[in-house]
C-alpha cells in the first residue's frame, strides 16, 4: 500500500511576534519545516511527501531549500483560504488509493513510534488520530459561568491523522462547512468511526516563542 504525507504550513509569525512565518523560523540552525519534513522520511524513506504552502511562500522556502542545501523529495502545493482549503487543495494531488498522513508542518518532533502506530492502525481499522490523555485539571466554561469537568472524559488531539486516501477525499468533497477544526472532524462528520491511538508528548505545534525553546531542548536530548 502506498504511503503519502500532505504536510500543510500556512502559518504567519503573528503569534510569535514575528515577521517570520513559524514554519520558516530556525530551530537547531535550520527551518522548522525541514525538521517535520526530515521525520517523515526517516520513518518511510519511501513515503510521497506534499507540502502545502501560501503561493507567495513558493520562492522562500525553494531559497530556504537552497541555503540549507535541503534536498528531500517533495512536491510543492498552493494552500486556499483556510485549513480546510489547503488540505482539500493538497488531497486534490495525491493518488486515490493508499494511506495519507495529513500532518501540521510546524509539528517537528512527532516519533517514529507516533507514525508506526497510526499507520498500523490505519490499515488495520481504516483511520488512527493520535492523542494524549489530560494531565491539568479542566472547567467548563458558558459565557460568565464555568464548572469543573472531568478531565478522564477528554483527550488532547495530535497530528498527523491518517486515513485511507479514498475515505478522505471523499469525505472532503461530501463536507459543506469549512467550520472543522482537524481532519477527523470532517471523517466523522462524513459518518466514520474515529480511531484514537497513543500521540507523543514532545510531538508539540509551535506557536509561541516558548514552543521553539521548548523544542530546542528535546532536540538536544534526541
Amino acid at each position: 500500500m502506498k504511503v503519502f504525507a500532505l504536510i500543510v504550513a500556512g502559518g504567519t509569525g503573528t503569534r510569535m511576534k514575528s515577521d517570520v512565518p513559524k514554519q520558516f523560523m530556525l530551530l537547531n540552525h535550520k527551518p522548522v519545516l525541514m525538521h517535520t519534513i526530515e521525520r517523515f522520511i526517516e520513518f518511510d524513506r519511501s513515503i510521497s511527501i506534499t507540502l502545502v504552502l501560501p503561493a507567495n511562500q513558493f520562492d522562500t522556502w525553494r531559497n530556504l531549500c537552497n541555503t540549507y542545501g535541503f534536498g528531500m523529495q517533495h512536491q510543492l502545493v498552493a494552500g486556499g483560504a483556510s485549513r480546510f482549503d489547503s488540505v482539500f487543495n493538497g488531497l486534490k494531488n495525491i493518488e486515490d488509493n493508499g494511506v495519507v498522513f495529513i500532518h501540521d508542518g510546524v509539528r517537528p518532533l512527532v516519533s517514529t513510534e507516533t507514525l508506526k502506530r497510526c499507520l498500523e492502525k490505519t490499515i488495520e481499522a481504516g483511520n488512527a488520530l493520535p492523542v494524549l490523555p489530560l494531565v491539568e485539571s479542566i472547567r467548563s466554561v458558558d459565557g460568565l459561568n464555568n464548572s469543573v469537568a472531568n478531565r478522564d472524559n477528554f483527550v488532547s488531539v495530535q497530528t498527523p491523522q491518517v486515513f485511507l486516501i479514498n475515505e478522505i477525499k471523499a469525505a472532503y468533497s461530501f463536507a459543506n462547512s469549512k467550520s472543522f477544526t482537524d481532519d477527523a472532524s470532517v471523517l466523522e462528520h462524513f459518518g466514520k468511526k474515529i480511531n484514537l491511538v497513543e500521540g507523543n508528548r514532545e510531538n508539540i505545534k509551535i506557536t509561541y516563542p516558548s514552543d521553539l525553546i521548548f523544542a530546542e531542548a528535546l532536540l538536544a536530548d534526541i
